[in-house]
């Protein structure tokens, strides 16, 4: 049974429940993911409380075992509202709270998921400009985190077939393992491409990396997290992919800046 408290909480997703209230689902550092009703969700107020996106300093009470519980709070960081001008970053924005709500398990703990979801919130939120031009990457880390935390971390610190930190270039599609430009051997068309920014914090990468980025860590989602459910990947992370491919469609040239 959920105890009764008050704890900040990330709307992932909501949706009607009858005249006016809504099906609310948050994320939460000590419960995880929280699936509640929000009496009054479907009210002016409550449309803007519970937007997906939203750190809310929630209520949650759970009145006996097995129901769903009440959720009520205020809002305290309005993330998607920063975003209105800002398309790619709203769309990163939609693509995690799409990946949370269709894939965490229900009421298991998961902090550093949880603080590494703030700080991409934060991130995204605090100057749209800035998130547009480089909140790419700080989400491919992101979604190799949520990887982790449902237990398909890929391990880029070394070679698989060689034990080599350096020249790391790919990725075994069947283990989730680094393999180096001399490790790949004759099995470098059946690797999966590693975009060299996601093995330093201080690159960036460019367009043509974060196409090459979505890609990898899209295998992972679709055939680990959701392929084993037989479900296919949210709409929000599809639209997020095409939007990225679009961009390098129309550049033409791997170090064009994305908008």
């Amino acid at each position: 049974m959920l105890p009764e408290r008050e704890a900040p909480a990330l709307v992932v997703s909501a949706s009607p429940l009858g005249e006016v209230a809504a099906r609310v689902h948050v994320l939460t550092e000590a419960q995880g993911l929280v699936r509640g009703v929000a009496p009054a969700g479907t009210s002016r107020a409550g449309r803007a409380l519970w937007q997906p996106g939203n750190v809310v300093k929630t209520d949650m009470r759970q009145r006996g075992e097995g129901s769903m519980p009440s959720l009520s709070g205020e809002v305290l960081y309005a993330c998607a509202a920063r975003l209105l001008e800002a398309p790619l970053a709203l769309a990163l924005l939609q693509s995690a709270c799409a990946l949370l709500d269709t894939s965490l398990p229900e009421r298991e703990a998961c902090p550093f998921l949880f603080g590494e979801t703030l700080r991409l919130l934060t991130f995204l939120g605090y100057d749209a400009d800035v998130a547009e031009r480089t909140g790419v990457p700080l989400y491919i880390r992101w979604e190799q985190v949520l990887l982790q935390t449902l237990g398909f971390g890929l391990d880029l610190s070394r070679c698989a077939a060689t034990g080599a930190q350096t020249g790391l270039a790919y990725v075994s599609p069947r283990t989730g393992r680094a393999v180096s430009q001399d490790g790949a051997g004759p099995w470098r068309d059946r690797l999966l491409p590693l975009p060299a920014f996601l093995l330093s914090e201080q690159d960036d990468g460019c367009l043509s990396d974060w196409h090459a980025g979505l890609g990898l860590n899209g295998y992972f989602l679709e055939r680990d997290v959701y392929g084993q459910r037989h479900r296919p990947m949210p709409a929000a992370r599809q639209r997020l992919a095409a939007r990225i491919a679009a961009q390098v469609e129309r550049a033409g040239t791997e170090d064009a800046p994305a908008r």
